[in-house]
């Protein structure tokens, strides 16, 4: 409800009636402005004469919906509808709306329970970093307002030790997912991230990312370097390769031929290699893989390129899936929830692609990876596997390498860069009217 009836504020202590020709410039708010108003919105919006408490009622355009079907859902009639939608069409061209669509209302309703519920406000997010809002004056008249927040691009220079988790730690120290997964693949080459790695370990996450003057990230970059317990990556694309790579500080890759785990996250191990007594049978038996302890839906990854050769149903298993390497080798995984995204039996995978993801199908007490690995037919202990690292930059390679390597170093040694970016993308395929000006 903050979002819409802030929003609704602005429009109504403007004190100007909406003139339709376009949106209203206005001069931008500084956080602490935007603070006072939504106080003061609560104080004027919250008890309209002879009706409710504005209530914030999120929308979606559903399929073969115009803007109007979709705003009359929230209880208004046909006739605010319109008059909404004739508004906002003065900033947008509301007939290229897309289905999935998501705005924002606030509506009051009628205290006697009878008539038709009224808008108080909406407010539609019309690119990354700007939205329109929709309010209704105390004179009942409609205002326009489109706000647009200055967005600034950074590389951020995270500088932290481990609290409770790696994963955890970046998140709380604004690494989205994609930077998350990223990450833990990079130090899936070198570590066991739930053995390897302790409390108070220290690592460096630097990255780009588009920030609004209000600490809200919009976008993010690749990783530019990570670092951990020695173990340094740098990102650099070889002129003319179509895939970025991550390289130590002499240009040697850090790709190795097998990461260690095949979870994207830190995952506990529940289960060793080796003779247990089995959780379900109770009898003294081989356990032929390792089990790791992790939530349904935990995504699962190729541990090396491969081809897939089973994914089906297989007994205690529940849903399997077997990939094939080089050198002899083929990974297992059990008690999986789903596969990926289009794998299939003689489907291509690549290092670090998503496979699967964690489940308790099958012969399984919870939530787990049963997770094997075979050298020519014969199982093996997964946590004996010797991992091999991969090419060597020479030439005009390293040499573009190393200068790369030294742009980074800067931004290291400096703690990070702040610059101004200009955000030119839609949101829900929305485009401006040509005649909308914005502020």
């Amino acid at each position: 409800m903050l979002t819409a009836v802030a929003a609704v504020s602005v429009a109504m202590l403007a004190g100007k009636v909406y003139q339709p020709a376009a949106a209203e410039v206005v001069p931008e708010l500084t956080p602490q402005q935007m603070a006072s108003l939504e106080a003061r919105a609560f104080e004027t919006a919250s008890t309209p004469a002879g009706l409710t408490a504005p209530e914030a009622i999120p929308v979606q355009i559903r399929r073969g919906e115009t803007f109007e079907d979709a705003v009359r859902r929230t209880g208004i009639g046909e006739a605010e509808a319109s008059a909404v939608a004739a508004t906002l069409s003065n900033a947008f061209d509301l007939s290229q709306l897309r289905a999935g669509l998501k705005f924002e209302t606030a509506i009051s309703r009628p205290r006697a329970g009878r008539g038709d519920a009224r808008l108080i406000g909406l407010t539609m997010r019309t690119g990354p970093a700007s939205q329109l809002t929709v309010s209704r004056s105390f004179d009942g008249a409609l205002r326009l307002r489109a706000l647009e927040e200055r967005v600034t691009q950074e590389t951020m220079v995270v500088n932290a030790k481990v609290e409770g988790s790696l994963t955890a730690t970046a998140q709380r120290m604004g690494a989205d997912a994609a930077i998350r997964r990223t990450a833990n693949k990079l130090f899936g080459h070198r570590f066991d991230l739930d053995r390897d790695i302790r409390a108070a370990d220290s690592f460096t996450l630097v990255f780009d990312r588009s920030v609004t003057e209000n600490g809200r990230t919009i976008d993010t970059g690749d990783l530019l370097y990570a670092e951990l317990k020695g173990a340094v990556f740098y990102r650099f694309q070889r002129p003319g390769a179509r895939e970025v790579e991550y390289f130590d500080a002499a240009g040697k890759s850090m790709r190795s031929s097998m990461m260690r785990t095949p979870l994207d996250r830190a995952a506990r191990v529940s289960s060793s290699f080796g003779f247990r007594v089995h959780p379900i049978s109770g009898y003294r038996k081989m356990h032929q893989g390792i089990d790791f302890a992790a939530g349904t839906g935990t995504p699962i990854v190729a541990p090396a390129d491969g081809v897939v050769i089973e994914a089906r149903r297989w007994g205690g298993y529940g849903n399997w899936l077997r990939v094939r390497h080089a050198s002899g080798l083929e990974s297992g995984y059990g008690h999986l929830s789903r596969y990926g995204s289009g794998i299939r039996p003689g489907q291509r995978v690549r290092q670090g692609q998503v496979i699967a993801y964690v489940g308790s199908t099958g012969a399984s007490t919870g939530p787990h990876l049963h997770y094997e690995l075979w050298r020519n037919g014969q199982r093996i202990n997964p946590g004996s596997i010797k991992v091999e690292d991969n090419v060597q930059l020479a030439g005009n390679d390293l040499a573009a390498f190393r200068a790369e390597k030294s742009r980074i170093d800067r931004i290291i040694a400096s703690g990070g860069e702040r610059r101004p970016a200009v955000m030119q993308a839609s949101v829900n395929g929305l485009r401006p009217a040509a005649a909308a000006t914005r502020s």
